[in-house]
């Protein structure tokens, strides 16, 4: 029973090998368009990851540039109310010198409303320009999906 076992092994092991080797003829003969049909899959699938990375940079990227115009648009609003006081000094400041030189109260108010407005002046303008910089530093090309785009097209050069 053993011997008999062994042989019909083996003659199992010799018609797999046939059997695999009439597959793999076969894998060859067919493999050239199966393999153009999972290259063109595989570079849809790489698509659309790149697209769906490149999706979520841009929308990593609108945030911060979101923060810093509303950030912007503070410092400019503290810059109006800062500009719209030193008016306001200017104006007071302006009459009272065609009043008379000497100090009196709307005057006092006039050197209170130039002190204010330069100071609300000064802390929008530091806004501002810290914001802008800020916004300048900030890469317009979404760096990792750059990346992978140039592995890709390394990729699949040495692939063709």
């Amino acid at each position: 029973m053993a011997a008999t076992n062994r042989s019909l092994s083996k003659t199992d092991e010799a018609a797999v090998s046939r059997n695999g080797a009439a597959a793999m003829a076969r894998n060859e003969s067919e493999s050239l368009p199966n393999l153009f049909s999972r290259l063109g899959d595989d570079v849809m699938q790489l698509f659309n990851s790149q697209l769906a990375l490149f999706k979520v940079e841009i929308k990593e990227e609108a945030r911060a540039y979101a923060r810093g115009a509303a950030l912007i648009a503070f410092g400019g609003a503290v810059a109006t109310i800062g500009f719209a006081l030193l008016n306001v000094a200017i104006a007071f400041a302006v009459s009272t010198l065609f009043a008379e030189a000497n100090f009196s109260q709307p005057a006092s108010y006039a050197l209170g409303f130039v002190v204010t407005g330069v100071f609300y002046l000064l802390v929008g303008g530091i806004l501002v320009l810290a914001m802008k910089n800020r916004l300048a530093k900030q890469e317009l090309v979404p760096p990792i999906t750059a990346q992978e785009l140039r592995k890709d097209k390394h990729w699949l050069k040495s692939e063709l």
